[in-house]
């Protein structure tokens, strides 16, 4: 049994509908906001129970419609834990399986065209089949420009992960702009244009040569897809709009820092200590430079320096501390220094809640965008 393909023009989107013969127990796959009266009615058609809507990544070319599946068929939403689409039901991480009558696919972590991005892998009546998101296209692959992107992840994802599997394993990619509708692992390990028996050095540099321009709905798309779906004229907008603030650029939440720096917008300055990020976390690729700094809590000498440094390029500057008091002074000092700062509400660990724990109640780790420990 194939999937249900389905597809927008106006995005050039293929969206998947999966569905449990027996049961008619059913999942979809990326599904596109302008097409939910479509979806709606093609589940009508074969008589399916949404159980799931599940993201590829957090795309920046049209927005879910994820959120108002989920309201009109009360289906759950899931996505991959690294993409920061904090309001997806399950946060799926590499292995994990959501199972629909007797179906059931398998999530592969896939970086690279997003730091988050997975493939899913489910193995039907008629063979193994991978969705591939925007990880591998048919005779191409996603871009790697933006949004926390690499080439040297997707070079690794392309060939250590996907053509892993069998030859004959059935690729359904997320776009194609040339009317063609699937592929097999097999042809694209031994034709496909970027990455078939290219070097890592040959790809990064294919990669780094495209040019391509900005997607023309991203700044739409990616707040919209970090809410499953909610548009900033639903009532989503207030989290990814800056507030006025006295003596620097102004307070943004976590998710509208991770956003900017996403996009390559913003540079993520954390100013804790070395032992709070080495005792309770850190943010992968975020620039290290303490405001105040042990034994003491002594003021660090290097600040200015380093904020001239993280702004040379441009960028604003996004600053984060344990609960958003530090960075205050942070940006403030930043501001003075004549940089773009923003102190990121919230901070690392949020408020204590009346147990005096952190972690609860607001904060980077809390609304589950990347970090690490140790």
């Amino acid at each position: 049994m194939n999937p249900i393909q389905l597809f927008d023009s106006a995005s050039s989107t293929y969206t998947y509908v999966l569905f449990d013969e027996r049961t008619r127990d059913a999942l979809i796959i990326d599904p596109v906001d302008d097409q939910i009266e479509r979806d709606l009615a093609a589940l009508r058609q074969y008589g399916l129970n949404l159980l799931w809507t599940v993201e590829t990544h957090a795309h920046a070319d049209h927005i879910t419609s994820a959120g108002l599946l989920a309201e009109h068929t009360g289906a759950r939403t899931a996505a991959p834990d690294g993409c920061g689409i904090t309001t997806a039901a399950v946060q799926l991480r590499d292995g994990d399986e959501l199972e629909f009558g007797g179906q059931k696919i398998r999530a592969l972590l896939t970086p690279g065209h997003t730091a988050g991005s997975m493939s899913y892998l489910w193995s039907s009546g008629s063979g193994l089949h991978v969705f591939t998101g925007d990880t591998l296209l048919i005779n191409g692959c996603g871009r790697a420009d933006f949004q926390s992107g690499s080439a040297q992840a997707l070079y690794h994802s392309l060939t250590q992960v996907l053509f892993a599997l069998p030859d004959d394993t059935v690729v359904w990619p997320g776009h194609d702009y040339n009317g063609r509708t699937q592929s097999t692992i097999g042809v694209e390990k031994k034709t496909n244009v970027r990455v078939a028996g290219k070097s890592l050095e040959e790809f990064v540099a294919i990669m780094d040569a495209l040019h391509l321009p900005r997607p023309r709905r991203m700044d739409e798309a990616v707040p919209a897809n970090l809410m499953s779906g909610l548009r900033h004229d639903a009532g989503g907008g207030a989290l990814f709009q800056p507030r006025p603030a006295a003596g620097y650029a102004g307070d943004v939440s976590v998710q509208l820092a991770w956003q900017w720096v996403q996009a390559g917008e913003a540079v993520l300055v954390d100013v804790r200590t070395d032992a709070e990020r080495e005792w309770v976390g850190f943010v992968p690729g975020a620039l290290a430079l303490a405001w105040k700094q042990w034994p003491g809590m002594a003021m660090n000498p290097a600040f200015d320096e380093g904020i001239r440094s993280a702004a040379a390029a441009g960028r604003k500057l996004v600053l984060l501390c344990r609960s958003g008091v530090r960075s205050v002074a942070a940006a403030r000092r930043a501001a003075e220094l004549g940089v773009e700062a923003y102190n990121i509400l919230e901070g690392f660990e949020g408020d204590p809640d009346e147990h005096a724990q952190r972690g609860h109640k607001g904060g980077w780790r809390y609304h589950k965008l990347p970090w690490r420990q140790g």
